[in-house]
């Protein structure tokens, strides 16, 4: 987060924060999922999103926050919003390997189709 919030302060532009979800896979086959179930979860994921991202409101007071929670692959989410941004930046856990570093799917993803160059940040 802390190299997303300077990148876009250094720009000057606002800083999108996209978080991609999937809905439970425990819908039974052919029915659609409930919507009410669906906003509920909608609105618990942009309600933890808000939480997550107010530290870091707060210690970058100057840098505009657009926050976009919604259901879909995250790699796709990005992927699409790549196409408007001027820099993609994606998280990568650190995983110890005797083989080397190892990225995730989603940044696999981002990485190969993404329509802006992609800063890939690792976190513990």
């Amino acid at each position: 987060m802390e190299f997303a919030f300077e990148a876009a302060a250094s720009r000057g532009v606002p800083l999108r924060v996209l978080h991609g979800w999937n809905e439970p896979y425990y819908y039974p086959y052919g029915m659609s999922p409930d919507p009410q179930v669906t906003e509920m979860l909608a609105q618990s994921d942009a309600d933890a999103l808000t939480e997550v991202l107010q530290p870091w409101r707060q210690k970058h007071p100057g840098v505009e926050v657009v926050t976009d929670s919604r259901s879909g692959s995250p790699s796709l989410l990005l992927i699409d919003a790549s196409h408007e941004a001027s820099l993609v930046v994606v998280g990568r856990r650190v995983r110890r390997s005797s083989v080397g570093a190892h990225i995730g799917p989603v940044a696999h993803a981002v990485l190969h189709h993404a329509a802006a160059p992609v800063a890939v940040v690792a976190h513990d």
